[in-house]
This record gives C-alpha cells, structure tokens and sequence, in this order.
C-alpha cells in the first residue's frame, strides 16, 4: 500500500469519527512529510528523526511498505460501519455547509476540495463563521472578499466550489455580514450560535426574521443541541417550530438536517413538523475537516427514516436546478 495513501486515509478516518483534531492533524502533517520521498528514503531509518514523524505515523509507513495495510488504518476501517439511508444518500449531488481553516476548520480550502471530489460530489459550498463569532475566527468583510476570489478559482471538470458564509443570525434577527456580501454569495447559511436559551418568544421571532430573510438559502441547525460528544450534551433552543417553519417554507429557505451526530439537528419531531409545513431541506455535513464531509451518510438515514421526500431535500438536485434555486431572491 502507498505509505502516503494509507497517512492520509487514517487522517480522513479520524476526521470521520470526530476524534481529536491532534491525532488527525498528526498523520496529515506526516503525509506532508513524506509526499515526495522515494521507498529507499522511506525505509530509511533516519526517517524517523524528520520533522512531522512520530512513532505511530512511522510505523505505519514501514507496515505499507511491506505491502500489508498498517493495523491502525484496518482497525479504523472495521469500526467505520455503515449506518443506513444508502438509497437516498446515493442521491446526494453535494453540500451547503462547511468549513475551512480560514475560520474554524482544520484543513486548507484545497484539502476540501480534494475530499469533496473525491466522495463524487458535483458542488460543495464553503461556508467559514461571519465576523461576530470571533472564537472561530469569523471572516471580516476583507477577509470574505479575499475568500471568495479564491473559492472561484475551484471549478471545472465538474466540480462546483460555491461561495458561501454561516453568517450568525444576530440577537434581533438580523444577519452579522454586509448586505452587499450577503447578496453577492452563492449560499448564505443562518445559524444562531448565542444566547441559544432565549426565551421562547424572542427566539421565535429571531429565527422567523431570519428564515423570512430574502438574502438566506438554509437555516443552519436549527435548534443549536447537542446530544453527545466532546462539547457535552446541551438542551434545544425553546420557539414555536410550526411558526418557523411556516416562514421557511414561505421564503423558499430550506431547513437544513445536520449530519453531525453530535447534533441530530432538527430533533426527530420538529423534522416531522417541517415536512408537513412543506419546507424544503439540506442535508448538510457541517464538516470542519475532510473526512467529515463524509458525514453526509448520517444525515440521508435520519431524513431517510423520517420520510423526507427525496426531491424536497435541495442537496439531491444538479447544480443548475440549485443555482436557480439560490438566485431566487437575489
């Protein structure tokens, strides 16, 4: 096996699994390592006192190079099981929400985009946190305009980079970016990241304002929990769904169904209420790292198992059908 193949699969894997971003971030560091170097340097036993290689990565390299896939990477593969939904997930043309290291993420823009091509996807939007959100390095409107001139630059032999932001919806309901930026993106994702335990009036009246919003296309994790994980469990925020979703389903905004476990956002019973409010939805990985683009197969078995129909979920559509969808109120 290819010592470089097997570094960055491993690192893909752990992504997938959410586990520490130190372990993912060490055998990609080794695969940069490496890239490059012949079999005799790798078997080199000096190799082991380069910069970027740790005991672990170096034993996987000498294992793949003995033609054995290394025990880290065949244990991960048998603990990656799948989990549903293959129908619908194999419908899935791509995805709205992601991240970079432009803010929170953990990988460059390419990287990205390399994972995205490689899961077969015909477009993925890049979505780094807006400016309010300073803990995950929200993108200034400099930063933005310098993103988008980049993200551009990834299309062709079909694959889409889409222009994109989750920009915080704000105390009041309004959007933390500039109209003129907001209007200008491919996607614009709202999310509330803030004084999720508002009370329930208040937070109704901000997530209609938002879901009502001409400049929006997805209501990003709409109830904010989270029901395990690192970060700990946290309770749904508190609004009247059916008013929401009504809104949503008015404006054309899709309700987005989180593919992160962690999440499992929107709950199984407000999923049911967005369907019969005739929302449209996105089934989106939230990925802040390459192998978590793959989460998608989480998100396609819950909305597979809660009925969603397939044509109402925006992420199955080709990008021309998408595109006329996001520059409806442009």
């Amino acid at each position: 096996m290819d010592p470089l193949d097997a570094l960055t699969e491993i690192a893909y894997l752990l992504e997938r699994e959410r586990s520490s971003s130190y372990k993912s971030k060490a055998f990609r560091t080794a695969a940069a390592a490496i890239e490059g170097l012949s079999d005799a340097q790798l078997r080199d036993p000096g190799l082991r006192r380069r910069a970027g290689i740790g005991e672990s990565t170096f034993a996987v390299i000498q294992q793949a190079l003995a033609g054995e896939v290394p025990e880290r990477l065949a244990k991960l593969r048998a603990e990656s099981a799948p989990v549903g939904g293959e129908e619908l997930r194999a419908q899935l043309r791509g995805d709205l929400h992601s991240h970079s290291d432009w803010s929170d993420g953990l990988t460059p823009i390419e990287a990205m985009v390399d994972a995205a091509r490689g899961l077969g996807h015909e477009y993925l939007a890049l979505t780094d946190h807006s400016p309010r959100l300073t803990v995950a390095n929200g993108l200034s409107p400099g930063r933005l305009r310098a993103q988008i001139e980049i993200v551009r630059g990834h299309r062709g032999e079909g694959f889409t980079l889409l222009t994109g932001i989750e920009v915080d919806i704000l105390d009041d309901g309004a959007l933390d970016q500039e109209d003129e930026l907001l209007h200008a993106l491919d996607v614009v994702v709202a999310s509330a990241h803030s004084k999720l335990r508002m009370e329930r009036g208040p937070m109704t009246r901000r997530l209609v304002a938002a879901a009502s919003d001409a400049r929006v296309d997805v209501l990003g994790h709409v109830t904010g929990r989270l029901v395990e994980g690192a970060r700990g469990t946290r309770p749904p925020s508190e609004f009247d769904a059916r008013e929401v979703f009504a809104a949503a389903a008015a404006s054309g905004v899709a309700v987005e169904i989180n593919s992160r476990p962690e999440r499992q956002d929107p709950p199984d019973d407000l999923l049911a209420l967005a369907i019969e409010a005739g929302c449209l939805f996105s089934i989106d990985s939230d990925a802040h790292a390459p192998g978590q683009l793959s989460l998608l197969d989480y998100g396609a078995a819950r909305a597979g198992a809660a009925g969603v129909p397939a044509d109402r979920i925006v992420t199955t559509w080709p990008l021309d059908r998408l595109r006329a969808w996001l520059e409806r109120s442009r």
